[in-house]
């Protein structure tokens, strides 16, 4: 099988953020987030890169890594666009928001061929999630319609500076997920956590649930379901200015209509990541901390 391809959805707005977070520098030189899933993706085996982002970013981006990954990994870019539609949709006049996961790695349509691992820009996910997922896609359990998600503990995912985004997910005996449903308000309490349902209503969690955060292993053939998912999701919400189309869900939809199956892997990895401007400082103690453990280092790419 080919070497995996790594698609970085990095198109995000950062709202929430306040700034461009996919290029804020947090390492001891200068490297973003990205710069550590990039080299810890390269070390277990990937050999592409594939960044999912706004026309804006192409050149800032190519710039800080083209040289750094010559002789290394093959880079390329993809835009996402709100026009980049399945024919017969056009995108609602004043819609400013980005479709969502789902159609970020639609966009990559043309650009990848093989087996590939789709994460976000701005998580910090660890090296362990990178092999164990590579390994994975090396072996006879990855198969066109078999997919593979690396699941994280949901109380080393949360931030302390506000609630967050996630894909809890629930597995049987086999170690395959049975569901994975998106929660978009997620906050840390005392006991534990919580989310706002649909009906506005806060609903309990303990902490301990398998999440996603989109890092999942992907075929190529996963790119025609989308499609055909996307033109349902269009045509039920798409007249709605700030509706996503989600991957969890994108997962979650085939395997309950017996199109995929998906194996759940687990890491022992801490997640980090910069939902927030008051995350930064918790994600720059934490890579100066691995640094210092020899987990990487000091300059990547030197």
């Amino acid at each position: 099988m080919d070497a995996p391809t790594l698609l970085v959805l990095a198109a995000g707005l950062g709202s929430r953020y306040g700034g461009i977070k996919q290029m804020d520098p947090v390492g001891p030189d200068g490297e973003f987030v990205l710069d550590y899933s990039i080299y810890d993706a390269w070390r277990a085996g990937f050999r592409q890169v594939c960044l999912v982002i706004r026309e804006e970013l192409r050149e800032p981006l190519r710039e800080h890594f083209a040289a750094k990954l010559a002789g290394k990994m093959s880079l390329d870019f993809v835009v996402q666009r709100l026009d980049d539609l399945p024919a017969g949709f056009s995108c609602p006049a004043g819609r400013q928001k980005p479709w969502g996961t789902g159609h970020a790695i639609w966009s990559a349509r043309n650009a990848i061929s093989g087996p590939f691992a789709a994460i976000n820009a701005d998580d910090f996910y660890g090296a362990e999630s990178y092999q164990v997922l590579a390994d994975f896609m090396r072996s006879p359990q990855c198969t066109a319609t078999t997919y593979a998600m690396v699941a994280y503990k949901l109380a080393n995912t949360l931030s302390e500076h506000g609630s967050v985004s996630r894909g809890v997910c629930s597995k049987d005996a086999r170690g395959e997920l049975q569901t994975v449903v998106e929660r978009t308000q997620i906050e840390k309490t005392a006991g534990g956590a919580r989310y706002l349902d649909n009906d506005g209503q806060w609903q309990a969690l303990t902490g301990n649930e398998p999440v996603s955060l989109n890092f999942w292993g992907f075929m190529p053939g996963l790119f025609a379901h989308l499609e055909t998912l996307f033109k349902e999701f269009l045509q039920a919400r798409g007249h709605e200015a700030k509706s996503e189309f989600y991957i969890p869900t994108v997962v979650d939809t085939l395997i309950h209509r017996g199109e995929c199956r998906a194996v759940v892997l687990e890491s022992s990895e801490r997640w980090f990541g910069m939902t927030y401007a008051e995350d930064r400082a918790v994600v720059v103690e934490q890579i100066r901390a691995l640094t210092a453990a020899g987990r990487y280092p000091a300059s990547l790419w030197r």
